[in-house]
């Protein structure tokens, strides 16, 4: 439970009903994109029956972007944005406070868009530059209840390729050679991505866990952000693979662009050269090292205690299926 002052009071019985009883805890699994969130996200979905009697509510992708976020981020007129941000808190209160009144003391929600999305980091050539604003929004709409964020963090070489795949797999522009040369060059890392997400959420614990250890292992994503037992996971999950190079080309002529902007090959895609590679990976490791001393007191590196050692690729198993077409996304209340 966090005892921070709520960012927004309800007045009259509604403040004595807040404060007479106990508030619910709510978990913010926030990506990162590339690191396995679908499958973490599908997991869940199936462990609806062991969780819900001990009083854990699960709201991914689906609810979150249609049914209660929807107006929060919006980038319009000043005086609108304000209009349309309050009633999204309102709206965001209102859905929590139902689940606290149906005695559940957990709420997990997961949903990497909530920090940004792969193609405005693209557009930026940087790591989530905006994760600050849009979770002081997120903070603020769940009203001093956030207690725990849990993110993944992947290698910036392998992350950034992954990322270049999925948006040239939806239809965008394939990077340029200049995109890619920016992007490595830019200076900013995970460092600063959990240092701004630190002033955005002060009063919230934040861990991190590697993707090269919790990679194929969602309960082990589970146990590090809820203080209840994860029920074990059995089923190979690999969901929402990068595109391989055969496929984007396919993409690309379906949208009428030009194959050969894409090298040869029929495996993954690395978009960045060689140099290019290695001063992503040399960031990635200062990340790491940066975490592993402490990060300064304002996050905790979490590692998978049924992992040996770090796995180079995700387990074999269900190779197409994905956000688009994951049936029965829900909730556990």
């Amino acid at each position: 439970m966090t005892g921070a002052i709520p960012a927004f009071l309800p007045n009259g019985a509604a403040l004595l009903c807040h404060w007479g009883r106990a508030l619910m805890d709510v978990i913010l699994h926030v990506g990162a994109h590339r690191t396995a969130t679908t499958s973490f996200q599908h997991y869940m979905r199936g462990q609806r029956d062991r969780l819900d009697p001990c009083g854990v509510a699960f709201w991914g992708p689906a609810r979150t972007r249609k049914t209660v976020f929807p107006g929060l981020f919006r980038t319009v007129a000043v005086d609108r944005r304000h209009r349309t941000a309050r009633k999204a808190e309102g709206r965001v209160r209102m859905m929590t406070s139902r689940l606290q009144d149906a005695r559940y003391r957990h709420l997990l929600i997961s949903d990497e868009n909530l920090i940004g999305t792969s193609s405005q980091n693209f557009r930026r050539a940087a790591l989530y530059p905006a994760i600050g604003e849009r979770m002081a929004r997120v903070m603020a709409a769940l009203d001093g209840q956030v207690t725990r964020i849990v993110i993944t963090i992947r290698a910036q070489d392998q992350w950034w390729a992954s990322c270049a795949a999925l948006i040239v797999a939806r239809g965008h522009p394939v990077p340029t050679a200049r995109k890619c040369a920016a992007i490595a060059a830019h200076p900013r890392g995970w460092r600063d991505v959990i240092t701004d997400l630190a002033c955005a959420a002060p009063e919230a614990e934040i861990l991190v866990l590697p993707f090269e250890e919790a990679a194929g292992h969602p309960d082990a994503l589970l146990r590090a952000a809820l203080p209840t037992a994860a029920p074990g996971d059995r089923a190979a999950r690999w969901l929402n693979r990068s595109a391989s190079l055969t496929d984007l080309r396919a993409v690309l002529r379906r949208e009428g662009a030009d194959p050969a902007l894409l090298p040869d090959g029929t495996g993954r895609w690395q978009p960045f050269d060689a140099p290019q590679c290695a001063t992503l990976s040399e960031q990635y490791a200062d990340d790491l090292h940066w975490l592993a001393a402490g990060a300064e007191g304002l996050a905790h590196l979490t590692r998978n205690p049924s992992r040996s050692r770090a796995a180079q690729d995700l387990p074999a198993g269900q190779l197409t299926k994905g956000q688009d077409n994951a049936i029965g996304q829900g909730h556990l209340a």
